[in-house]
């Protein structure tokens, strides 16, 4: 199985910034597309952003500009650079990774969340 563990979460001002990071561990072949999904209080969880294992990127259009999602795949991490955060951005911010754990069988996996508390 594989775990995924976030950290990076925390209270700040808006217009200020954060970094959330999702490393994974366990037994895999590799790992094919990690994203960031939240989910505020009262809502349903939503995507934030996703990135493909050909590198390719997607931002959801309220972030668009000021989150950037990267990774970097020797130490299985996946990173969310969060800037001019908005008091909208606050929620519970959960990293999302699909793996191949055997060969050509893909799995999701969940890390279990970390709040970001943006205040105004």
């Amino acid at each position: 199985q594989v775990q995924l563990v976030e950290s990076g979460g925390g209270l700040v001002q808006a217009g200020g910034s954060l970094r959330l990071s999702c490393a994974a561990s366990g037994s895999f072949f590799s790992i094919n597309t990690m994203g960031w999904y939240r989910q505020a209080p009262g809502k349903q969880r939503e995507l934030v952003a996703n990135m493909t294992s050909g590198n390719g990127t997607h931002h959801v259009n309220s972030v668009k500009g000021r989150f950037t999602i990267s990774r970097d795949n020797a130490k299985n991490t996946v990173y969310l650079q969060m800037n001019r955060l908005k008091p909208e951005d606050t929620a519970v911010y959960y990293c999302n990774a699909v793996a191949t754990i055997m060969p050509e069988k893909l799995f999701t996996f969940w890390g279990q969340g970390t709040q970001v508390t943006v205040s105004s």
